[in-house]
Order: C-alpha cells, then structure tokens, then sequence
C-alpha cells in the first residue's frame, strides 16, 4: 500500500510532462503541414529536374 504514495503522484507527473510536450508542439507549429511531408516523400530528389 505504500508503494501507491509514490507511484500515484509519480504517474501524475509523467502524464503532466507528456501534455507539456504536446501543448509545446502545437505551440512550435509542429503539426501545421500535414500534407506538406504525405506529397514530399513522392518526389526523387537525387534526379535533376526534367524541362
């Protein structure tokens, strides 16, 4: 029973920690281009542009 006073408030740590790193990520714009990456992958950048 004493082991819940330590991993209660250590669970409610790491779920503070995590919604943190999600709030910093929105406000860094880490999900404002979704597409942009879905298309990129499709080019070849090794190949030079074709005229």
């Amino acid at each position: 029973m004493n082991v819940l006073l330590f991993l209660i408030p250590i669970s409610l740590l790491l779920g503070a920690v995590a919604l943190a790193a999600f709030f910093w990520s929105l406000k860094s714009g880490q999900y404002d281009d979704l597409n942009g990456a879905a298309e990129r992958i499709l080019y070849d950048e090794d190949e030079p542009p074709r005229d």
